[in-house]
């Protein structure tokens, strides 16, 4: 049990349980997904991004040892002694993930998260995190495969509410990380990272925080406005939305490390509420 645990950081656990759940609403909002099908896309998504938060571990085990918050994972304190054990695992998880929803789902499903794995270790974790301060945005695309995915396990014709909803998780992940990199930006500088607040004041990024939110929100009403989501989801997503701005506003007026981490927070509370309202509303209501 000891050396399974021993394993289990490089996989990113919290981070592949939010992609998995992304998955899971994209594939609600698509249409019915019988349960083995579910089943097999938990699976397959879970196993994608295990395996690119492997070779993420692999790839940036260099900077992991300069900065507080990642000097304790598994490659840099040579608890895994060798780095090669992540690269294969994570190889070995994305080829499986690969085939078997290839084989079990369908090819859609699997280049979607061929994608989200391809765009999260190798976009933006080899060649944008070191050099550009987009690395965020265009590496949001990767949680936005995910829901992609989870549409395309319903069906492999052309489906909006899936697009729509993947759409909403590319706005979210900037207000979502820049808020995390104010706080840890001195850590980002140190070891060579141009996130977003390494480069600008923390108030121009709260300012650029609250730009990118106002986006958030409006793309998350637009599921109601077309009618694919119902009256619940539209009163969710307006409250919640608020609620989220209302914390940016405060972020802008109070640059500060808490009122920054009270704004993290706040980011996954909306994503939650809000991707939970679209299954409520769907399975409830329609």
């Amino acid at each position: 049990m000891t050396d399974i645990k021993k394993y289990l950081p490089l996989f990113k656990l919290r981070i592949a349980v939010l992609i998995t759940f992304s998955a899971i609403v994209g594939s609600i909002a698509a249409g019915s997904v019988p349960i083995d099908k579910i089943a097999l896309l938990i699976i397959t998504t879970m196993m994608a991004s295990m395996g690119a938060a492997a070779l993420n571990h692999y790839a940036d085990r260099d900077i992991d040892i300069l900065m507080c918050r990642t000097s304790k994972r598994p490659l840099t304190t040579g608890y895994v002694k060798s780095p090669k054990i992540a690269l294969w695992l994570g190889i070995i998880l994305l080829i499986t993930s690969f085939s078997v929803s290839l084989l079990a789902l369908n090819y859609l499903v699997s280049l979607h998260l061929f994608l989200g794995a391809f765009v999260y270790a190798v976009v933006y974790t080899i060649w944008l995190k070191r050099r550009s301060w987009f690395n965020i945005i265009i590496g949001g695309l990767a949680g936005s495969f995910a829901v992609l995915a989870g549409g395309a396990s319903a069906s492999t014709a052309l489906c909006l509410p899936p697009i729509l909803l993947a759409i909403v998780m590319f706005f979210w992940t900037p207000s979502h990380f820049w808020s995390f990199a104010i706080v840890h930006k001195e850590e980002y500088r140190k070891a060579g990272v141009p996130m977003l607040p390494v480069l600008i004041s923390d108030k121009r990024t709260a300012v650029y925080i609250l730009i990118n939110t106002i986006f958030l929100v409006l793309s998350s009403i637009i599921p109601a406005m077309l009618g694919y989501l119902g009256m619940f989801y539209l009163i969710t997503a307006v409250g919640v939305g608020a609620f989220f701005i209302i914390r940016n506003i405060q972020l802008l007026c109070n640059p500060s490390k808490d009122m920054a981490w009270k704004n993290f927070k706040a980011s996954m509370f909306y994503l939650a509420v809000l991707f939970s309202a679209v299954i409520v509303d769907i399975l409830t209501f329609k």
